[in-house]
């Protein structure tokens, strides 16, 4: 029979929190930032994390439930709890819808493709992921992302193509 872990307590599960939180506020650069999601998140929880942020975006931008649902393949109740979350509290959500909304004004005049992408973004998530990453990332972070992605025991299209993406931008 499996033993489980002692219930915390109020307090603990505080102090875990800003242990957490002052953990996320050390890193400083993108390239940080993608080790730690890596080994701390797995690719499921990494997906609905992406997930939810997307359905807020949706959310802020005035969709209704049943076209974020076409839109995501998403549940009712997940549309639902995401809503009630960013009612109740949402200060995380606005600062950073408002953030990425400043950065997607100033990429006016995508490619048709690109359009497709950011309007389907559950879907290419990761390009978009590493693609922030990029843009935000010096030559030495970018050199190092590099690294990372060499190290991917199957070297897919989507590795191939960031490649590509990041030894363009050092141009």
């Amino acid at each position: 029979m499996a033993k489980y872990p002692k219930r915390l307590t109020k307090k603990e599960q505080e102090t875990l929190f800003i242990e957490f939180v002052q953990a996320l506020t050390t890193l400083r650069s993108p390239e940080e930032m993608a080790h730690f999601i890596q080994d701390l998140l797995s690719k499921q929880e990494v997906f609905m994390l992406a997930r939810r942020l997307q359905i807020a975006r949706l959310l802020y931008q005035g969709l209704t439930y049943d076209e974020i649902k076409k839109s995501l393949n998403a549940g009712l109740t997940t549309i639902a709890k995401v809503q009630t979350w960013m009612q109740l509290y949402g200060e995380g959500y606005r600062t950073v819808l408002e953030r990425t909304k400043k950065k997607q004004t100033e990429r006016k005049g995508l490619k048709s493709w690109k359009n497709f992408q950011r309007r389907y973004p559950a879907y290419f998530w990761p390009q978009l992921l590493l693609e922030e990453l990029v843009k935000s990332a010096n030559a030495k972070q970018k050199k190092r992302i590099l690294e990372i992605l060499d190290k991917v025991k199957e070297k897919t299209a989507l590795s191939k193509e960031l490649d590509q993406f990041i030894k363009a931008s050092d141009l």
